[in-house]
């Protein structure tokens, strides 16, 4: 067993047995020696053209001993887990002072350096290893906020420029000797996403895996990152790295940045870390806050059970890490809780989906193929009013919104990247996730590229094959997204109920005990059809897929389900009156019998009860396949129907009034056993409560 594994094994024992001491301000120490330009160059860097004082990575290479002493005064302090110093070792950031080109050793010698100080500590006291966190920092850039203010579809960083930076980072940390990677004052999730992917990456090419440390920073009273996202949305966001420990740091002082520690102490289930700075800054810059008061406040986290990790982070010393290990060293350390398993998404704000949700409306007016105003705008280059459209769907009542920019005539990809760039920059639409729907592997993936929060893949299929299906599977994984998976395989698409149960079934199976995908994120699509064509072979899709529905809540463990419901109803295009009836019609029973969630336009669904009784009568009839005179019937009253809506006073409809589809189906139950199709027609049989097809309410 090599000594890098012995270490990951004391460090897991010690997790459990007490909380443990990471060290404080690196920035802050520095500052006490009042270094000059000269001691930043060095011999090495003597005629560097441009000034680097400041650049205090630096100094792991010109003055290794001033940062060789402090670390080790944090250890005599009682740190446990000692950083780097490696916060700015990125191409991005030391391109500022021109020396992106030292980013490599830079990480390979501050890991060295601080793990030759945790090595001679641990000799003084063996039944106490200490530990080194290699630290990837945020960089000086923001990949899901504009730095111009005039044009919020602007970045000056890319995912992919950032992935670079951070593969290069994180292969010196593990070459210098790093036991841990810690991902730190994250104020841009986006960039963490890129951090986590790359760290992924290299994990799989070198054949190695340390445990990951996350940090972020809640920036001011807003309870938010800067760029936007609350404490909870930004775990749905990063959990996907099965991160080791999960905490904030920075920006705040420890007082400031006791609620949302208590959150997140309560909604991750992995080991929680603190290290906040000592209070605030005076008018100076500078931080008064005494160690026996920052102490004071840590201590009380400790008490109320918020820790299993703690340190400092600016204005912090070795005095106030030696204060806080006192004073949290009789404290239990957090018991990880058992959080429920549930398809956990993010915007800017947590949204929680599982099988006791209500039914879930995603907005589908922002799909090129769906909308044609939407197409327009896109095609016009319109993003202004395109922004609208979203703005819209999600006021009607939208709790995600579908996405999708596939046009033959359109460079989908760009169209894709420009639309969900600015929408980062309006807070009332990216509050909710994002489903990132194409047919298109190279758009997909630009997208998931683009947001910060758990968005949605719509979507991934066995159709080209089990080995690019596992691929793509596997990187949605990597990018923290969950998937929509289609009901389709290589013999083509499924559309009867036992090709949509076969296909689900393999689909699950696959995902998750070969590739390890969380079945609370797999979310099956078993394809929903047009009825009422005339032709006699699709009567029964409707019930099909209600029944595919029913057999994936019943038989895949956590899996949920979706639809574009308004495949239904495409017989009738061009009456709208008829398909809304289709669409209230056919999510009453699909819901009742397991569907988690459905595309359609959120602003106009027709309430089930609402709907003329003979209208109602004759769609029940086509969606259950109750007689073969079904489509005969509903096509004899349609145009009937039309004129009627039209000289009728607009009623409002579910999202009118600002009610999410979830407000009209809190009577719909999921515990319907299957639909058979060709029922006998009764009046006893249209009750929505007493159907012989849904008995259970």
């Amino acid at each position: 067993m090599s000594d890098r594994s012995v270490r990951l094994q004391a460090l897991k024992h010690a997790l459990k047995e007490r909380i443990l001491i990471l060290d404080g301000g690196m920035g802050t120490m520095i500052q006490s020696y009042k270094l000059e330009e000269q001691d930043y160059r060095g011999k090495r860097f003597a005629d560097w053209p441009s000034d680097v004082k400041g650049n205090n990575d630096l100094l792991i290479l010109t003055r290794p001993d001033v940062i060789g002493s402090i670390e080790k005064a944090y250890l005599d302090a009682g740190a446990d887990i000692l950083e780097t110093n490696t916060f700015n070792a990125t191409q991005v950031s030391q391109a500022d002072y021109g020396m992106q080109d030292l980013a490599y050793e830079l990480n390979v010698e501050g890991a060295r350096l601080a793990r030759k100080v945790a090595d001679a500590k641990t000799l003084e006291t063996p039944d106490k290893p200490r530990f080194v966190a290699g630290v990837l920092g945020p960089t000086s850039r923001t990949c899901s906020l504009s730095p111009d203010v005039n044009n919020p579809g602007y970045r000056n960083v890319t995912f992919d420029e950032l992935v670079e930076n951070y593969t290069e980072a994180t292969k010196g940390l593990i070459e210098g000797g790093a036991d841990l990677i810690l991902i730190e004052t994250i104020f841009d999730t986006l960039n963490a996403k890129a951090a986590i992917f790359a760290v992924q990456g290299v994990y799989e090419e070198l054949g190695v895996e340390l445990p990951i440390m996350i940090s972020g920073t809640i920036t001011d009273a807003s309870g938010r990152t800067l760029s936007g996202q609350t404490t909870e949305a930004f775990w749905n966001s990063v959990a996907h790295a099965k991160p080791i420990s999960v905490g904030l740091n920075c920006a705040l002082g420890a007082s400031e940045l006791r609620p949302y520690l208590e959150e997140l102490s309560n909604k991750a289930g992995t080991y929680v870390s603190a290290h906040p700075n000592a209070g605030l800054p005076n008018e100076f810059g500078e931080y008064d806050e005494l160690p026996s008061e920052t102490a004071k406040v840590i201590e009380e986290f400790a008490q109320s059970g918020f820790l299993n990790i703690v340190g400092g982070c600016c204005g912090t010393t070795p005095g106030h890490i030696e204060a806080i290990a006192k004073a949290v060293a009789g404290y239990a350390p957090r018991a990880i809780p058992e959080i429920p398993k549930a398809c956990r998404l993010s915007g800017l704000e947590p949204f929680t989906i599982d099988r006791s949700s209500l039914f879930v409306n995603v907005g589908e007016r922002t799909n090129i193929t769906g909308s044609a105003k939407f197409a327009r705008l896109i095609r016009d280059d319109n993003y202004t009013e395109a922004l609208e459209v979203a703005l819209q769907q999600v006021e009607a009542g939208a709790q995600v919104i579908d996405i999708n920019m596939d046009e033959g005539m359109l460079d989908s990809k760009k169209a894709m990247v420009t639309f969900l760039n600015l929408i980062a920059g309006e807070p009332d639409i990216s509050r909710v996730p994002i489903m990132i729907d194409s047919s298109k592997w190279e758009v997909i993936e630009a997208g998931l590229k683009c947001i910060q929060g758990k968005g949605i893949v719509n979507s991934i299929s066995m159709k080209e094959g089990v080995e690019q299906f596992i691929q793509h599977a596997k990187l949605c994984k990597r990018y923290g997204a969950a998937v929509v998976v289609m009901a389709f395989d290589e013999a083509g698409q499924a559309d009867t109920e036992a090709r949509k149960k076969e296909i689900c079934k393999r689909s699950y199976d696959i995902l998750v005990n070969d590739v390890g995908f969380p079945p609370e994120d797999i979310i099956f699509d078993p394809n929903i059809f047009a009825v009422a064509t005339g032709i006699e072979e699709h009567n029964n899709y409707a019930v099909d897929f209600i029944n595919a529905c029913a057999y994936i809540r019943d038989e895949l463990p956590y899996a949920l389900t979706s639809g574009g419901v308004s495949n239904v109803s495409f017989s009738f295009r061009g009456n709208n009156p008829v398909r809304e009836a289709i669409h209230s019609v056919f999510l009453l029973y699909a819901i009742r019998n397991g569907l988690t969630m459905g595309i359609v336009n959120a602003g106009q669904l027709e309430i089930y009860d609402q709907i003329p009784a003979e209208l109602r009568d004759a769609v029940e009839d086509v969606i259950l396949n109750r007689t073969p005179e079904g489509t005969d019937a509903l096509l004899a009253i349609a145009d009937k129907t039309r004129a009627t809506a039209a000289s009728r006073k607009p009623r409002p409809k579910s999202g009118a009034t600002g009610t999410s589809t979830s407000a009209w189906s809190t009577h719909w139950s999921r515990a319907s056993p299957p639909i058979s199709s060709k029922t006998p027609k009764s009046r006893a049989s249209r009750s929505p409560g007493r159907s012989k097809s849904s008995k259970a309410r």
